[in-house]
């Protein structure tokens, strides 16, 4: 059954309302995925709901407000209030969204939120402004079973926040970070050109992905892709 779905961030990040702005309008490949919003009241968005929506609220590093609906009721509302706090930003913000299957989609929610806003105060004090090249990588269906993202766990050798971590992706340069994110369902780990996101979405019976936010001038995206894709694939074929 059908049900109102409100969730919640709130938190400090470190550069001023002007920067944090930028990177929730206008930079969101750096540690979201991309999405675009044409700025002004009423302006249009693209890339973070199926149909597209509306921008209500744009009053720049202040209050933004975005917002889309479908014939069937459902609707999805993202709402960011920017305050100035010591040399940075005091951001709240609220999820507001309509979920089919509550007692699976809530919780991810609710975790996959919690991540993203972390990931985004990894952007801004490591990478703001920076270029960006995004992709995302999908694991095989072998990936949704229970324990299946303790194999990502593994091969990237993460147990605690603040590890180091270095591990061969064949077809790409050795990966070389530090675990800034852990939990058993999602793992963050930062290089100096990239950051690095791995989804356990197997917790909800959906399979592992993996969001790569590559920062470096000569990055190869394509190449990357392909050679992501062949380590993920490698991990679950005996799953």
């Amino acid at each position: 059954m059908a049900k109102k779905s409100e969730v919640r961030f709130e938190g400090f990040l470190p550069t001023p309302p002007a920067d944090t702005w930028t990177a929730i309008t206008a930079g969101t490949g750096g540690w979201l995925w991309p999405i675009e919003y044409e700025p002004r009241d009423g302006g249009t968005e693209s890339g973070l709901t199926p149909k597209g929506g509306m921008v209500t609220v744009w009053k720049p590093s202040r209050h933004f407000v975005t917002y889309a609906e479908d014939e069937k009721g459902w609707f999805n509302t993202l709402e960011y209030f920017l305050e100035p706090k010591d040399d940075g930003t005091y951001l709240r913000f609220e999820h507001t969204t309509v979920l089919d299957d509550w007692d699976v989609e809530y919780d991810a929610c609710v975790r996959h939120t919690a991540f993203y806003y972390h990931s985004l105060g990894e952007y801004l004090a490591h990478f703001n402004g920076r270029q960006v090249r995004y992709f995302a990588s999908d694991a095989p269906e072998a990936s949704s079973a229970p324990e299946a993202f303790e194999a990502v766990q593994a091969a990237i050798g993460a147990t605690a926040v603040g590890d180091r971590v270095r591990f061969e992706v064949p077809g790409v340069d050795t990966v070389e970070g530090v675990v800034d994110y852990l939990t058993s369902h999602f793992i963050g780990v930062r290089t100096e050109d990239a950051l690095y996101r791995f989804y356990g979405r197997n917790a909800w019976d959906w399979p592992v992905g993996i969001g790569h936010h590559l920062f470096a001038e000569d990055a190869d995206a394509d190449k990357a892709e392909k050679a992501w894709t062949t380590w993920l694939n490698a991990l679950y074929t005996q799953v």
